[in-house]
């Protein structure tokens, strides 16, 4: 008779496979909390104007150039700030963009005169925040994922609105409560937070960590640096220069930009001052087109892989154009159902027609179409600079804001009917190598 069994055998085979989170993800997450962070910072002069005002006898104007400083370089950086990722890496651009944010918000928290603004926070965190724009948001995605790009990269582009969206409210109510020294001085404090973090979590490669990129088959060499990136960058722009739809495209995202961060980082807080709203429920508010445009953004992408671009482009910006031209009708002290309409459908088209540009972009400019997209966003943050400037001397000018909104309205019209005349041949996707980037295997 056979003794009893006394242990079940153990199954053939390997063990059951151990599903680990893929250091990809640690690496997205580390990133966007670096452009929340940046994207804090956008917003802040439009709620300094009011307390600036009140402290120093500063006029708008003064306070907006800081703004525009800022806008401007913001837009300039990121075509270098790529080219310097692809030579020194990610993480030390990263950490050095925001050491660069923290130095120049704890400097204007000490600040007396209207230069010092201008420098600390115009020139220090326009070039610090612009190194952490939509171009880093593409590196990051490009280097450690091979699937599921177009959701991460979407997930961190809409990162500078929700750090609108967590922040500004804060940041209203205790400038309301305390003044406005102690949120500056605490957002440097932040910076340098998410400073450490990035130091400690973003890597530049997959091949740093001894890992494959999330989703690809084998496992990817990390490629040496590239010292002729920043050349390469000047000579697209020489050669788009000399391209008609490059400037209608330049043109409209001068115009978006002027349109929407331009004019509302810095001017929405002292327009609903004008109306008698307070600062909480205006930066509530504007916390909601954040909202709102991260949702249009995701929904523009969609539609644009369906979609003729330029006629998204014209439907984005013809109804952007109804918004502000309505705006003077509808804003009050209270925060009204009309109120509302507006930040939901403005909202909406505030950064949607970001993918149709980019697609345009790539249509028309082929392999070079993410650095010419770049330059593009270049003009877009200068038309955010002059409208955030000539926007709060048009309100010391004429006593209102109503002008301002009436003339980006027909603004927008304008780049409405210039959208369908970019014209251009298809381009196949630029070939990448096996890192991901442009060029032969």
């Amino acid at each position: 008779m056979a003794p009893p069994t006394t242990a079940r055998t153990a199954p053939h085979g390997p063990p059951p496979r151990v599903h680990r989170l893929h250091r990809a993800w640690v690496v997205a997450a580390a990133a966007g909390a670096a452009i929340v962070t940046a994207g804090a910072f956008t917003t802040v002069p439009g709620l300094l104007v009011t307390p600036l005002r009140e402290e120093y006898g500063w006029d708008r104007g003064g306070v907006a150039l800081a703004a525009s400083v800022s806008m401007v370089l913001f837009g300039l950086t990121a075509p270098f700030a790529a080219a310097l990722m692809d030579r020194v890496g990610v993480r030390r651009v990263a950490g050095g963009a925001l050491l660069l944010v923290a130095v120049g918000a704890a400097l204007t928290g000490f600040m007396n005169r209207p230069w010092q603004l201008v420098a600390y926070w115009g020139v220090l965190i326009g070039l610090g925040s612009g190194c952490l724009t939509m171009t880093f948001a593409a590196g990051v995605t490009a280097r450690w994922f091979d699937r599921r790009r177009g959701l991460v990269t979407g997930a961190l582009s809409s990162s500078s609105h929700l750090g609108q969206l967590l922040f500004l409210p804060l940041l209203a109510g205790a400038v309301d409560r305390h003044g406005w020294r102690p949120p500056v001085v605490t957002l440097a404090l932040v910076a340098l937070a998410v400073a450490a973090l990035v130091a400690l979590l973003l890597r530049d490669h997959p091949a740093d960590v001894g890992v494959k990129p999330y989703g690809a088959p084998e496992f990817v060499s990390r490629p040496p640096p590239a010292p002729g990136a920043a050349t390469r960058t000047l000579k697209v722009l020489a050669a788009a220069l000399r391209t008609g739809p490059f400037w209608l495209l330049a043109g409209m995202f001068a115009l978006c930009g002027a349109s929407t961060n331009g004019i509302m980082w810095s001017n929405w807080a002292p327009a609903a001052h004008d109306h008698g709203m307070r600062v909480t429920a205006a930066a509530s508010l504007l916390s909601l087109i954040g909202v709102f445009s991260a949702l249009g953004a995701v929904l523009s992408g969609w539609l644009t892989d369906r979609f003729d671009p330029r006629r998204l482009l014209t439907v984005c910006f013809a109804v952007r154009a109804l918004t502000l031209l309505a705006l003077p009708m509808v804003f009050s002290a209270e925060v009204t159902p009309p109120m509302l309409l507006f930040v939901l459908v403005y909202g909406l088209v505030d950064v949607a027609t970001v993918p149709p540009v980019i697609e345009l972009c790539r249509r028309v400019h082929g392999a070079d179409g993410p650095i010419v997209f770049g330059w593009a966003n270049a003009a877009h943050q200068l038309g955010a600079g002059a409208s955030a400037f000539l926007g709060a001397t048009a309100r010391d000018a004429f006593g209102t804001y109503d002008v301002v909104w009436v003339a980006l309205g027909v603004g927008c019209l304008v780049a409405a009917v210039l959208a369908p005349a970019v014209r251009g041949r298809a381009h196949r996707p630029a070939v990448r190598n096996r890192a991901g980037y442009p060029g032969r295997d």
